[in-house]
């Protein structure tokens, strides 16, 4: 097994992680908050916008099951990665789209990832989409670890999360597998 790890915010933690634990080859999804100035924020705090954290899930990943490449493919297809500071509903800093690397390599492989999904005419407005390297990770509040399974027909699920599942199991149906 060769892991490897990256941090991906594409808006609320609840959608990305409800959508990665269905990848085959994701060993591990856990929902946080990175790149702020606070240590260890609360959901409250970072809610507030004035932390500088985004949203994220950390994803530990098997590279001889999945590669980079194919997560940033189903990362670029659940989110919007246009808007800055949102998706949906979802406003403020903390909903930015963002990856966030922990090597040289990885952050050179999003750069030119994101420079051939601008060049394909995909998207009409241009990517607003943050590179960073990794600078901190703060585990989010236990209440929001598979908040989709334990809460799937609350209405923000059934709305939001919900069509981003279809959608994976439409797109990527080869390497979707029960969370």
């Amino acid at each position: 097994m060769m892991e490897s790890e990256i941090i991906l915010g594409g808006g609320c933690f609840w959608c990305t992680e409800a959508v990665f634990s269905r990848v085959e080859g994701v060993l591990e999804v856990t929902p946080g908050y990175s790149g702020g100035s606070v240590d260890n924020p609360s959901y409250r705090a970072v809610c507030t916008g004035t932390t500088g954290h985004a949203e994220v899930v950390r994803l530990r990943f098997d590279e001889n099951k999945i590669s980079l490449n194919q997560i940033l493919q189903i990362f670029f297809e659940i989110h919007d990665p246009t808007t800055p500071d949102r998706q949906g509903a979802d406003v403020g800093t903390q909903y930015r789209s963002t990856v966030i690397s922990f090597n040289d390599a990885q952050f050179t492989e999003v750069n030119q990832f994101i420079r051939r999904l601008q060049g394909s005419g995909k998207f009409k407005e241009p990517i607003v989409t943050s590179i960073q390297m990794f600078k901190n990770f703060y585990p989010a509040e236990d209440y929001h670890i598979r908040y989709y399974e334990r809460q799937s027909n609350e209405p923000y699920c059934r709305i939001v999360i919900s069509p981003k599942i279809k959608k994976l199991m439409k797109n990527f149906k080869p390497i979707v597998r029960e969370p």
